[in-house]
């Protein structure tokens, strides 16, 4: 019988593909991470001993939700994973597969632990794209331990993912990368590609990137295909941002935002409006400026005006969908809306008064009236007697203490500005001693 002839299927064609895109791919895909140990960033999940790391060393691994921002590493840790697992690694992307994709996956599952023994995980990239039906359909072969899911996800998990299905599964948390991070990949890059660049080009570099390494890779590349002699200079950079930059270097970039952040708290909606146009035209990352007024919502305005929340974070939405440059107007309308608001930073000052009480004051016990009273026994240790049942009374509310007897002080003091002044009048009327009560303590 004559032997096989060369291989010329669909597995030598991959392979050749695959050859070529290590040579010839982006700049970011040829330098993925290969080892924990490469990986940048995420120290509190891949440093030596830290849990992530370690379940993945040892093979551990349960099912999982990365969720980060773009570009922080959440598919080149499942990579890794697929590098050093014992089971099969089989991935799934949201964006193209459907229930019948999902099902086929789940019965191969089976069908490799019947037969061969070996386990599956199944890695789904941007899961939060996956509908209920979708998630549904992996929900049974996650619960029962049939396939280990990782999913990678840009969103809230806790609203984009099944609530069954994230309860079965362990939640990691990416951060975006520290500047520190992002210079090391893009000297890396620079080394690979036998390239130099000057330091305000690398400055410039970590200025767009916004904690992505990704997006600096990407800048980077475009960079060096515009510089000439391999020298990478700003001007190159912000032509590969086609004129997009910051032209100033970071103290303007940070001077910048506090001068939006101090405008609006001053209530200044032009000023406000001003530096926006300004952060804007420099180039400015729209989802930067967006996550600064979502913050300033409630360190500045707080409970003065509760729709400014709600207005930031509509905007920093519409960053995401809608994008530049319509967005723009987005988040004009949120200046203009957080400048005219009434402001208050008694939401602030009153987390750090019961941050610092929890930090270094005492630490009592929670009250046994408020201790949960549901599980079998609960009633034999004194667990939840004696709550009363604020809806039972007329007035909506009961005097009791909710705190442990240790903790007194007051955190919120409401100013008289906007709707706080309504809250402050009801709180008022909330902590007025009643008869029977203790004057000294009262409703915490």
């Amino acid at each position: 019988m004559a032997g096989r002839g060369p291989r010329t299927g669909p597995d030598l064609f991959a392979a050749s593909a695959q050859a070529r895109l290590a040579q010839r791919g982006p700049l970011a895909a040829r330098l993925r991470p290969r080892s924990l140990d490469e990986i940048a960033g995420q120290q509190h999940l891949v440093a030596p001993g830290a849990p992530l790391r370690v379940l993945i060393e040892r093979d551990r691994l349960t099912s999982a939700i990365l969720w980060g921002p773009p570009g922080t590493g959440k598919t080149t840790l499942a990579l890794v994973v697929a590098a050093t697992t014992a089971k099969a690694f089989v991935p799934l992307s949201a964006v193209t597969a459907g229930v019948a994709d999902v099902r086929r996956a789940i019965e191969e599952a089976r069908q490799r632990l019947g037969e061969q023994g070996q386990g599956t995980i199944l890695f789904v990239d941007e899961v939060h794209r996956f509908n209920r039906s979708q998630q549904d359909a992996l929900l049974p072969a996650v619960e029962d331990g049939l396939v280990v899911l990782v999913g990678a996800t840009t969103e809230n998990p806790y609203f984009s993912v099944n609530s069954p299905l994230l309860s079965r599964s362990t939640l990691w948390r990416l951060e975006p990368l520290a500047d520190d991070d992002i210079r090391r990949v893009l000297h890396h890059g620079l080394q690979v590609e036998g390239a130099r660049a000057d330091e305000d080009a690398v400055e410039a570099l970590l200025l767009v990137a916004d904690g992505d390494a990704r997006a600096a890779l990407g800048t980077l590349e475009v960079a060096l295909a515009l510089a000439a002699d391999d020298h990478v200079t700003v001007a190159d950079v912000e032509r590969a941002r086609a004129g997009r930059l910051l032209h100033q270097g970071p103290d303007a970039h940070y001077d910048q935002v506090s001068a939006l952040i101090k405008s609006i708290r001053g209530s200044d909606p032009d000023a406000g409006l001003y530096w926006l146009a300004r952060m804007l035209d420099g180039g400015e990352d729209a989802r930067f400026i967006a996550r600064r007024l979502v913050i300033l919502a409630s360190e500045d305005v707080g409970l003065a005006d509760p729709l400014a929340l709600v207005v930031a974070d509509a905007a920093a939405r519409a960053v995401e969908f809608v994008g530049l440059p319509e967005a723009q107007l987005n988040l004009a309308q949120a200046v203009i809306h957080l400048a005219c608001a009434p402001k208050s930073n008694r939401v602030t000052l009153a987390l750090q008064r019961a941050q610092d009480d929890v930090r270094t004051g005492p630490r009592g016990e929670v009250p046994l009236h408020l201790r949960d009273g549901h599980y079998p026994g609960a009633g034999l240790l004194g667990h939840g007697q004696g709550y009363q049942y604020p809806h039972d009374d007329p007035r909506g509310h009961v005097e009791q203490a909710y705190r442990p007897a240790e903790v007194v002080r007051r955190y919120y003091e409401p100013t008289t500005h906007g709707a706080e002044a309504r809250l402050a009048e009801r709180l008022a009327a909330l902590r007025a001693p009643n008869p029977g009560s203790d004057p000294d303590r009262g409703p915490s």
